[in-house]
């Protein structure tokens, strides 16, 4: 399988090199030049795989030979072996044809767990097969960062560097990265947003001249590849359960860089009888204002009581947008410049399809709170502010009260103690497994929003 870039200029590559690469060297996003699919009879026995297994069917196309199917099996096993709970990724249902399917059983209880587990094996496979060293830089709104540090700082082929917002995320997730006592590890708490610190991952990736001889980035954001493909899986996972492919499913996504809900659309493609996809988001709503009213542009970053979605641009919105601009590679780059500047809209047939496609809410956080006091009350289900999101706009836009309907419940309600405390509940206790975060000496650097000072840092402990 060949993987080429949404700007149409770069080298198309294989799975080994896009795992490496990240951003594409003309500056897109690399995705699959083609799509395997999966017929009825096929997705009709999945139901009878475990996750491990199901996993396995659906990514070995994508890796097409780079790594052995023994290998493989051995690093999808390994990836989930931590996971607390046999399922892997259980369904819980909230009402009829409502339900919610929790991916934050991973040991950094959030969904970024499904892909950075199997991402950091995937690298340490290849790296130590090419004996190669190289540096991971990425940028974190929450999640990605301590769940990128769990799976791939046992590597001795990588140092790891990871930015994320000067107090811009939860003290819980804040400590899940900064605890990590590994010496190839270094938090940088940037004076800034999110978006500053994905700006200077993507600018440092179009440029990595300020690295040490003989070394290279590679990405744990969701630039790369492998992170859309390995939340594809938990799509089939969930139909297969639900009834499909006999039956559609609808999934409403908590989301603000479009990688979780990217993968759902890929599914889709892949033959999964999706019915409906919902773009779930809060006050940080460039998704919503562009799939509801075609007005694509960016407005000042607000701080949330959903900090992983305090996202202002969607890296992997421009993956869609391929499809949009029916793959024309050229005409997506003049796009994508115009969005840097200007106000912009998309052209009228690629909206139509986008609306076609994906139906969109945004979320305040009274709502939010509203929606956590809400669902608590009716089944004494505690969910996490990103969750709440979803459930919201799964109940206000969901076109079939007659289809299942799955929320992905994207966080444990624990990592956001300020959102349930704000519905005056008591917040649920960290799992035992890691409540020595709250005690353990914190590492970490502040640094001022600017790129020197970071390529400064990356340099001298690179």
């Amino acid at each position: 399988m060949k993987y080429i870039s949404t700007r149409g200029k770069a080298p198309a590559l294989n799975f080994e090199d896009v795992l490496l690469t990240g951003l594409a060297s003309d500056g897109g996003l690399y995705i699959p030049e083609t799509l395997p699919t999966f017929d009825k009879e096929t997705i009709d026995g999945f139901k009878s795989l475990s996750y491990q297994e199901l996993a396995f069917v659906i990514i070995k196309p994508f890796v097409d030979g780079a790594i052995a199917d023994d290998e493989l099996k051995n690093i999808i096993d390994e990836s989930y072996s931590e996971f607390r709970h046999p399922a892997i990724a259980p369904l819980v249902q909230l009402d009829t044809n409502e339900w919610l399917l929790e991916l934050f059983h991973g040991p950094t209880l959030a969904f970024k767990d499904f892909a950075l587990q199997l991402l950091g094996r995937l690298l340490d496979a290849i790296l130590k097969k090419k004996q190669q060293k190289v540096v991971i830089m990425g940028a974190t709104s929450g999640d990605t960062g301590s769940a990128a540090i769990e799976g791939c700082s046992h590597s001795e082929y990588v140092d790891i560097f990871i930015l994320h917002p000067h107090n811009k995320v939860s003290e819980v997730q804040r400590r899940q990265m900064t605890t990590c006592a590994s010496p190839h590890v270094h938090n940088i708490a940037v004076e800034g947003n999110f978006d500053d610190c994905q700006s200077m991952v993507k600018q440092s990736f179009a440029d990595q001249s300020f690295l040490p001889e003989g070394k290279r980035l590679v990405a744990v954001n969701s630039i790369n590849w492998a992170r859309i493909m390995a939340q594809i899986v938990y799509y089939f996972y969930a139909a297969s359960r639900l009834g499909a492919p006999y039956r559609e499913i609808g999934f409403s996504v908590p989301t603000g860089n479009f990688g979780d809900i990217f993968a759902g659309y890929i599914a889709k493609k892949m033959g999964l009888p999706i019915n409906q996809l919902i773009v779930a988001t809060n006050k940080n709503d460039i998704l919503h204002r562009v799939l509801a009213n075609n007005l694509y542009e960016k407005h000042p970053l607000e701080h949330t009581l959903s900090p992983s979605m305090d996202i202002m641009v969607s890296s992997n919105f421009e993956r869609l947008l391929f499809d949009l601009f029916d793959k024309d590679g050229e005409a997506l780059a003049a796009f994508m410049d115009k969005c840097n500047n200007e106000s912009v809209q998309l052209p009228e047939k690629a909206f139509a399809t986008a609306r076609e496609l994906f139906d969109s809410l945004a979320v305040d956080d009274d709502a939010t709170c509203e929606t956590i006091a809400k669902v608590y009350d009716e089944s004494e289900y505690l969910l996490d502010p990103h969750t709440a999101i979803g459930v919201k706009a799964a109940r206000e836009v969901r076109r079939s009260h007659d289809l299942p309907m799955v929320t992905l419940a994207t966080a444990h309600p624990a990592k956001f103690s300020d959102a349930i405390e704000k519905v005056n509940l008591a917040t649920p206790k960290l799992p035992h497994h890691m409540a020595h975060i709250m005690t353990d000496r914190e590492r970490y650097t502040v640094l001022e929003n600017d790129l020197s000072a970071v390529q400064a840092f990356i340099q001298k402990h690179s």
